[in-house]
Order: C-alpha cells, then structure tokens, then sequence
C-alpha cells in the first residue's frame, strides 16, 4: 500500500498544528512531564483512527444528509470544548508528586468524537485522498493507517513542548496564568466552527 506525499503532508499539517488534541496534550506535559500525555496521546490516535475508517464506511453520510445533524454535532462539539477550556482555565496548580490531571486513554479516545477539529479532518481527508470507484474501506485504511503514524511524533512535539513550559512555571501564579492562557486558546478554537 503506497501512500502519497500529500497526504503524509496534510496528516503531519493537520496533526502537529495546534487544537483541542495538542493544547490537551501540552498541558499534561507541563503539569507532569512528557509521560504523563501517553495514554491521552495513544488514546487520540486510535480514537481518531477508528473515526476515519468508521467514516469511511459511511458514517459521514448521515452528515452530509442531514444539515441539523451536522449542526448539532458541531454545537456539542463546540460546548464540550468550551467546557474543557473552562475546566483547564481553572485548575489549580500541580500538587507536587501527584498524578497528572487530563484525559485517560478512553476518554482521549472518546473525546474525538465530539472533538470539531478531528471531524473537520477526516471529512475533508476522505473525498481528498481517495479516488472515485476506490474501495472506501481500504481507502479509510490507508488513510487511518498514516494518521496513526503520525500523530503520535507530532503530539510528542506538544508534550515536549508542554514539558518545558512546566519548568518554568514556579510559583502558583505562574501555573494559574499559564492555565489561563491555555483554557483561552482551546477556546478560541472553537471561533472557526461559529459561522
């Protein structure tokens, strides 16, 4: 199976840039290290994964059928991570050797299905990256199969990233701004989905 450059581009593109996933991810890497993100990171990409192939399969139909069902999808979308944002715009400081605070692997996985971003993706991924008269379920395939390879490497990049922001959060004001600022940006996210 031969995958083409464009779309290990537009997966590396898609997974790597910042959204609901990444902004997870780096906050768990500040809050206890690169490790602490794995299952989360494990969890988006299988979660993800499965959305493709599933749509694949025709699960996008009913969404391109039915506006009002896309329509409320992307306002759950839209609350549950407005929600979240809340939730990491307040949470207090890591207590020292505690366990991490974030998404385990089900709920990661979970996550994408209300995750506005990973639909936008494997939407515009399918009818791209597939040939007319091509066996969509190898299609879904092929496509899965290069996501998960690379969105594990591009949400590393995130811990890593969230991993040295951690180290130069020291007081309880620092962890508050940089929960603030974190909660903000994954609820700007969500401006594209409200027009």
């Amino acid at each position: 199976m031969s995958v083409p450059w464009s779309l290990l581009g537009f997966a590396v593109a898609a997974s790597v840039t910042p959204g609901p996933n990444t902004l997870m991810v780096s906050a768990m890497g500040a809050a206890g290290g690169w490790r602490a993100p794995l299952p989360a990171m494990l969890g988006i990409t299988l979660g993800f994964m499965l959305l493709l192939v599933l749509t694949s399969l025709g699960l996008a139909a009913p969404l391109a059928a039915s506006p009002s069902l896309h329509g409320v999808l992307r306002w759950v979308g839209v609350l549950w991570l407005l929600w979240l944002a809340w939730k990491i715009g307040h949470a207090p400081p890591p207590e020292p050797g505690a366990a991490p605070r974030g998404f385990g692997f089900l709920a990661a996985a979970a996550f994408q299905w209300v995750n506005p971003k990973a639909w936008m993706i494997a939407l515009a991924a399918l009818p791209a990256f597939t040939a007319p008269g091509e066996a969509m379920l190898d299609a879904g395939l092929r496509i899965a199969l290069t996501f998960g390879l690379i969105s594990m490497p591009c949400l590393l990049v995130w811990a890593l990233v969230g991993q040295g922001a951690g180290r130069l959060l020291r007081t309880p004001r620092h962890w508050r701004i940089f929960n603030i600022v974190m909660g903000l940006l994954l609820a700007a996210s969500v401006l594209p989905l409200l027009r």
